[in-house]
Parts: structure tokens; sequence; C-alpha cells
């Protein structure tokens, strides 16, 4: 008998401290959807069905002023894997390509770097977009296509070694990706930083160029989906470590391909249907925790990377009915709200009010200084990391009067900056920075319009009636406040760091009204 309630103490210790390890140390995974807008989820207002993602919506908090970092894909991933602008490293405007050389130093610390240092597992599926030191073949040696035409770059690649610079060497510990945007060759999965296959054919998924034989973009939900869940299901049976996944999907971006089990499945054609099936694989992330009883200790993040995109044919989709980036102005690669607020969802059950709403501004860049915060290990950031996180964990717990991040920088695809501070949101380009009217070059030549646009977001969420005329003592705040921003190289407290080169987006005459902007 003695025996017996000795074995059962050390059980029930054995027990306690798992599920003291659990609450210590919850599992984190971080969905990103690529190019999906603020309108496009259900629960937000849009016409394709996405019960999933409402069911996090539903369970947990969401965030009505998230922000990317910036209103494109590869900044806005370099923000969350470093809480650093993008600006600030050597990407000062526009994105990598599937070519691009790794854009994250390899000695700074990152987001799964630091989770790694206390414990975790970590690991990335999906789109990565952010540079790979590919291996080249010998002697300038490139291959022609096994069949076919040889179009493209690519082909130079030595398929059978190891990139330098991608994800192991920033911290995680395992992966599996494509390069880059699903219509940037080349186009081939690696696994832990090494390609799958050989890209032996010509293939197009809007740009022509390398690929493996059986890769085929209409696949890469599914495949993703799959690899998520053996993930979650190799981090079940090691119950004593946590895990960290990232999971950046390929998905609603071009090419809009939606597998055969989610064609027609919608009423507004082929990009509600790639939403459906998008929204599908968050639920086979929840199904998975669900399978193995990890749901209360792990915290789930659904987020997308910038707004919706023109490829999408936005006004036949509001004609539907459906507004992707809701009532926003713009899209994906504008200074406009509709290029850079996005959806964001966060569910931790017994922590997170299930549904809950906050209307407290954060940025993805946030992702770091979070779940350091949760960790309770904040102050073990050095002053040389996640320089422009700050913690969202004070809103998830519902604590209204926590401390707040004093300001957001926003950034867009031509390298346009735009403040935000409260209610006031300074754009400094004359148009959209982006694609939507007024275009860059057309802005540039239109005399009539301010060199800067300043909006009161509570009372024009429309961004409609730009006030920099009868404000200019805010406007110029805005801008010194921005100019020390980008001098410090941090917006976080802390000594000053150093950026990699002065951001040189600024236009002559914005350097000859501002020349702070330039120093």
């Amino acid at each position: 008998m003695p025996c017996r309630k000795l074995l059962f103490l050390f059980v029930f210790s054995l027990f306690c401290l798992t599920a003291a390890h659990a609450a210590d140390k919850p599992n984190v995974i971080f969905i990103l959807a690529d190019d999906l807008g603020y309108g496009d989820l259900s629960h937000a207002g849009g016409k394709a069905r996405t019960p999933h993602c409402d069911r996090l919506a539903r369970q947990g908090m969401r965030f009505t002023d998230a922000h990317t970092t910036s209103s494109v894909c590869t900044p806005t991933r370099y923000g969350i894997v470093t809480g650093r602008y993008n600006w600030r490293s050597t990407l000062k405007k526009g994105v990598l390509w599937g070519l691009s050389e790794p854009l994250v130093a390899t000695d700074r610390l990152t987001t799964p770097k630091f989770l790694q240092q206390n414990g975790y597992h970590t690991g990335v599926v999906g789109k990565w977009h952010l540079g790979l030191g590919w291996q080249m073949l010998p002697n300038g040696e490139k291959r022609q296509a096994k069949t076919g035409p040889t179009k493209g770059d690519g082909w130079q690649i030595d398929y059978g070694k190891k990139v330098s610079g991608g994800p192991l060497a920033i911290g995680f510990d395992e992966s599996f990706i494509i390069p880059a945007s699903l219509d940037m060759f080349p186009y081939v999965y690696l696994q832990n930083d090494k390609p799958t296959a050989w890209a032996t054919l010509t293939k197009a998924f809007h740009r022509p160029g390398p690929c493996a034989e059986d890769f085929e973009a209409i696949n890469c939900l599914r495949d993703f989906a799959r690899e998520a869940g053996a993930f979650i299901d190799a981090r079940a049976k090691e119950s004593d470590k946590p895990f960290f996944l990232y999971l950046p999907l390929s998905s609603p971006h071009t090419p809009i391909v939606p597998s055969k089990p989610w064609q027609g499945k919608s009423d507004i054609g082929k990009y509600g249907d790639f939403l459906m099936e998008t929204d599908w694989v968050v639920g086979q992330v929840l199904q998975a925790l669900d399978r193995h009883r990890l749901a209360k200790d792990t915290i789930v993040i659904f987020a997308t990377d910038n707004g919706c995109s023109p490829a999408a044919k936005i006004p036949a989709l509001v004609a539907k009915g459906h507004k992707p980036n809701a009532d926003w102005r713009g899209h994906k690669a504008d200074i406009f709200e509709g290029g850079h607020r996005v959806p964001f969802l966060v569910r931790w059950p017994g922590k997170v009010a299930a549904g809950s709403t906050s209307g407290q501004t954060i940025c993805t860049a946030d992702l770091f200084a979070t779940v350091a915060d949760v960790l309770g290990k904040s102050e073990t950031i050095p002053a040389n990391a996640a320089e422009d996180s700050f913690s969202f964990l004070p809103a998830l717990l519902g604590q209204a009067q926590a401390k707040r991040r004093p300001f957001t920088i926003h950034h867009s695809i031509n390298g346009s900056f735009a403040i935000r501070r409260g209610k006031w949101k300074l754009a400094l380009c004359p148009g959209s920075g982006g694609w939507s009217a007024p275009k860059p070059a057309a802005a540039k030549k239109n005399k009539s319009l301010p060199l800067v646009q300043l909006y009161d977001l509570a009372a024009d969420p429309a961004e409609q009636n730009n006030l920099q005329a009868k404000h200019p003592e805010l406007v110029s705040d805005l801008v010194a406040t921005l100019a020390e921003a980008i001098k410090n190289g941090r917006t976080t407290p802390g000594p000053a760091q150093a950026n990699e080169g002065h951001p040189n987006t600024f236009s002559k005459k914005l350097l000859t009204a501002f020349p702070a902007l330039g120093q």
C-alpha cells in the first residue's frame, strides 16, 4: 500500500509539473495568409465561408486595428521574424525574389531563435520569401530543361545541395518551404534547407522558370496542411517541450488556384474558393491540436501579410457584395489603410476571453516582444534585437490601461512612409505609394496634390479629407518623431542601434521641406 501511495504521488507530481510547464510555456502557432484582406473573412463581412477563422474569432480575440509593417510580402515577413522594421535592413522598398540572397543576418536574434533559447522546438512550413543562399553548379554550368523550353533563371542552381542563410540558420529546427511567392521561380520545395527534388522542367505559375517535375501550384495548400499536421503530431509526442510553428501560407496570393474540392464552392468565384481552401488549412491545424488535446496549451494567431491584391479583381468581388479590404482605402502595396490594416485573431483558452475584441493598435512585428512577455523573459531581449516590437499581451489579458506602442510606422511598396499616432496618420507622399490611384508617377506629376497627407482616422477612416494644411504643427511634430525613430535605429526604449543604411526613398522635395528625414 505505501508503495502504491508513493507511485501515485510520483505520477501526480509529474502531472502537476507538466501542467505548470505548459502554463508557463504555451505552444505558439502563427498562421500568416498571403494577400488576404481585412474584409475577406466571413465574420468581417466576407461572402465566402471561413468557418475555421470564424471559430478563432469566436473562441479568442479579434484585433480591429492591427497592421503589417509593410503593404507587401517580404518586408512584413522580415518584421515577424525579427521584430524590426524592414527599412532598417538592406531592403528599403519592394520585395525579394526566388533567387534573392538571404535578408535576415544569421547573427541576429530572431523570434524563433529566442524561443529556441527558451526551450522551444521551432518549425516553419510554407512560403519563405526572405531570400536563400542557393549553391551553384561548378564552372558556371547551366542545365537545360529535361523536355520543352528552358525559360527563366535558376538553371545554374545545384538542387542537390543545402542553401545557406535559410530557416535553419536563423532559428528554426526544421522547415518545409517554397522559396518565395507561388508565382516566383524556382518552383521547388525545400525541407530542412535542402531542395526535395531537382528543377528539371519549365513551368509557369504566372512567371515561367525552372520547376520540379511533380511540383504543381494547385497542390501547395494541401502539402502545407499535411506538413503542419505532421509537425504537430510529432511535437505532441514530446509533451515536455513546447513548440513554435510559423505557418506562412501561399494563398490567396496569385496564382489563384483552388484545388478541385474547393472549385465552385463559394458564390464569388475562384478567389472566394481559394479563401475557403485557405481557411480549411486553418481548420486542419485546429483539428490537429484537438486531436492531441493541445488547444488549451497553445496560442494560435492568424494574420495576413498585407491587404488584398488587385489581382483578385476587387471591383468584380465588390459587385458581388464582397469587399476584400472592407471600407478602407486602397489595397496591397499602398500606404493607405487597405494596404496594411489586416485581420488579426488570437486564441488562447483560459487566458484570452472568448469572443472579445480589441481596438488597440498593434503590429505584426510585435510577435517577438509578445512571446517574450508571455514567457516572462522581456528583460532578456538584448538591445540589438526586436528594436520595433511591443508586447500586446496586456491587450490579450484585457488590461485596458496597459502601456501601448507610442506610434506605428507604415511602409509601401515604393518605400513611402507613414506614421500613425493615436487617431492621426501622416503619409509622407502625395499619392498611394503603391498600386492604387494616385499612383506614385502620376502623383509626382500632379502639382495640385500636397506633398504629404494628414488624416484623422477617427473622423475619416476612409482617408478622404487631407488636413495637412490645417495642422502644420502636427505635421512637423510627426515628421520629427519619424526622423528620430529612423536615427535611433529603434522605436522601443533602449540605446540607439545602427540601421543597415539610411532609408533613401524620400523624394528631393520632401527632404527639402523636412531636412531632418535625410540625417
